[in-house]
């Protein structure tokens, strides 16, 4: 129980001493010593986003993210980056956005406006600009002013140059309705007198942050972004007098820090005009025939793709439209960003079954390979790869695929397709359904072939959604099962896959530079093994006939890496790689077969079985999927 005392105490006390009270005379005391304390709500947003920590991310150390963003500068913010894989890009742009408005550039006069397909992160990413907000220190604002408004809107019009000067600020904005009719009636204009106090943001009390949801066409009441007139205090006071305003609106209550619009243009354009003024002339109308009034906030907005085109297609709307900074939101295309998200929501949820490895990646695979377009320079699988930083070599030649020309081909890649709610609720529906709580791959592909054959969506997107996990999935996954259970077979097979992959280059390059190879051994002078170098070669079906440009090939791009200072292993040659693997599979594939598929096995037999499972639970298998995914593998992997 002390515990728990202490902790609210503690809290309590912190709390206090961040709360001020005092009069307008002793704000401007600390604005001397702190001038930043009056920021404006763009400036508010950037500065809470930066103090969290930016790491600025030189490709040119990194080879795989160099392969996905060429020379980009990347910037990664601390504050977004547990929330949010795979859109790095987009949320440099909106800190940008922050960034150009907190100068007070023309941004800072537009609105921000998020599109993208459902399930992209437009929501999330809201909530996350609303919660910089609400972890911030409180701001100062004129004691009981609905609008929470900054205290230098007091200082007299004549007087501000003189203030600034004294303050090394820039005084913008006016008095809202409410607080003029304070200030002259209560405090005799002695604006000195007025007392200030400290406030905080909080999304569910609506202070700071006004939400503005789709409104139904015949029912839309501008009192939901203005506020209104209190008709109750009309029989106590004049139709223009600010004591019958209630200034509860969205933008009242957001100003000096957000408002947000939810499916924005779901509203008729009528409704929006409230937009016009706010984001250009910061000002809002007042409820009745009162004053146009001073607004400090950020106007926040998303839609799906479709509305927004259906928006923009009306040349009437263009007046809102000359205010917006569209940013696309679209889905991760990255498969290692992609498994991340579903890795963290599914530390959110309260299930705890086991997850067999490379069952989030087969998922994320999927929900990747249906958001990327068809292209004529690669298949797609191997485009999924070349996105996720590969290094992927265009077979018979030393250049490696481009994925700036990828890229170019498709620039609208990742608007459509699968969503990742889709894919949690398959994940989901395979946890649910585990017998043994553990679930893996084989389980998780099923659940998706049935998700997919009752979804709504046309035939023709079924047939080809099915294809990619019956055809390119399944079969993507049949050559990592093989590899993995090779693995767990044959001990250090990374050493024997380099010693493979040394001596193939030994010999291709003697053959090449027609030399000879000097035993390391006997020191004796041999003629380059055709036969070992045609056993790598034939696991790809490289051709006797094209074998000697393979091997020129291969020679060529060595040197390249060893001139650009890249890093030769077995895998550093996507070709190459794949037939070392292959010629390693097929090594043991005879064992391996006899191993799985035999029910009764000998005492040797047994102790290799035994082995292969132990080093497979050691890299991350349950008895139980490990018992599955073997049993599999024996019946799919080698039916020959």
């Amino acid at each position: 129980m002390m515990e728990f005392s202490e902790i609210i105490k503690k809290d309590r006390e912190e709390r206090r001493k961040q709360r001020f009270k005092g009069t307008f005379l002793d704000y401007l005391e600390i604005l001397k010593e702190s001038p930043s304390m009056c920021m404006l709500a763009h400036q508010r947003m950037y500065e809470r986003i930066i103090e969290k920590g930016v790491e600025v991310i030189n490709t040119e150390e990194n080879p795989r993210l160099r392969r996905i963003y060429g020379n980009d500068i990347i910037k990664k913010y601390d504050f977004f980056k547990d929330d949010f894989f795979g859109i790095d890009k987009s949320l440099m742009k909106i800190v940008r956005y922050f960034k150009t408005a907190a100068m007070k550039g023309e941004e800072s006069r537009q609105v921000l406006y998020l599109v993208g397909p459902v399930g992209a992160g437009k929501s999330s990413l809201m909530e996350a600009l609303k919660r910089v907000l609400e972890m911030g220190s409180p701001v100062y604002a004129i004691k009981g002013c609905p609008m929470r408004e900054e205290p230098l809107h007091l200082v007299p019009k004549h007087l501000r140059k003189q203030f600034e000067d004294l303050l090394n600020i820039k005084i913008e904005g006016d008095l809202c309705p409410s607080c003029r009719y304070k200030l002259i009636n209560e405090y005799n204009g002695e604006f000195e007198r007025v007392p200030v106090e400290t406030v905080d943001f909080s999304i569910r009390a609506r202070k700071g942050v006004g939400v503005v949801p789709p409104v139904d066409p015949n029912n839309q009441d501008t009192s939901v972004l203005i506020g209104s007139v209190d008709i109750s205090k009309l029989d106590l006071y004049a139709e223009d007098d600010p004591r019958v305003l209630s200034l509860n609106g969205a933008f009242n209550v957001g100003n000096r820090g957000i408002v947000e619009f939810i499916e924005v243009f779901k509203n008729e354009v009528e409704y929006l005009h409230a937009m016009i003024t706010a984001t250009q002339e910061k000002s809002i109308p007042s409820p009745g025939k009162g004053p146009m009034i001073y607004f400090d906030g950020i106007i926040l907005a998303h839609s799906n793709e479709a509305e927004w085109n259906k928006f923009k297609a009306d040349h009437t709307n263009e007046a809102i439209l000359d205010r917006i900074v569209k940013i696309e939101m679209p889905y991760c295309l990255e498969l290692n960003e992609e498994v991340k998200i579903y890795n963290k929501i599914l530390k959110k949820s309260k299930f705890r079954a086991h997850i067999a490895p490379h069952t989030i990646e087969v998922a994320s695979m999927f929900a990747i390979l249906t958001r990327l377009a068809p292209s004529t320079k690669v298949d797609t699988l191997t485009k999924l790869k070349i996105y996720n930083g590969e290094e992927i070599v265009e077979k018979g030649t030393t250049k490696k695929v481009d994925i700036l020309e990828l890229r170019e081909e498709a620039q609208r890649e990742g608007m459509t397709g699968i969503s990742t709610r889709f894919i949690m609720k398959a994940i989901d529906t395979a946890m649910a359904e585990a017998e043994h709580d553990c679930i893996h791959p084989i389980a998780v592909l099923e659940v998706l072939v049935k998700s997919v054959k009752e979804s709504s969506i046309s035939n023709e997107e079924k047939k080809k959604y099915l294809n990619f996990i019956q055809n390119i999935i399944k079969k993507e996954y049949h050559k990592i099962l093989e590899k993995e259970v090779t693995k767990a077979f044959i001990h250090g097979y990374n050493e024997q896959a380099e010693d493979l992959f040394n001596n193939y280059l030994d010999h291709a390059e003697a053959y090449v530079n027609k030399t000879k190879i000097k035993d390391k051994s006997t020191g004796e002078e041999l003629e380059p093994d055709e036969n070992f170098l045609r056993s790598v070669e034939e696991q790809i079906n490289i051709t006797k006939s094209a074998a000697k440009g393979f091997r020129q090939d291969i020679t060529s791009y060595m040197f390249y890496l060893m001139r650009s200072g890249g890093k030769i292993d077995y895998t550093c040659y996507e070709p190459l790689k794949e037939a070392i693997e292959k010629k390693l599979t097929t090594s043991v594939r005879e064992l391996s077969r006899v191993i799985t598929r035999t029910k009764v096995r000998d005492k040797e037999q047994n102790k290799k079985y035994d082995a292969m499972v132990e080093e497979m639970k050691r890299n991350g298998y349950c008895d139980q999927c490990c018992n599955v995914i073997l049993k599999y593998a024996a019946n799919n992997l080698w039916k020959d």
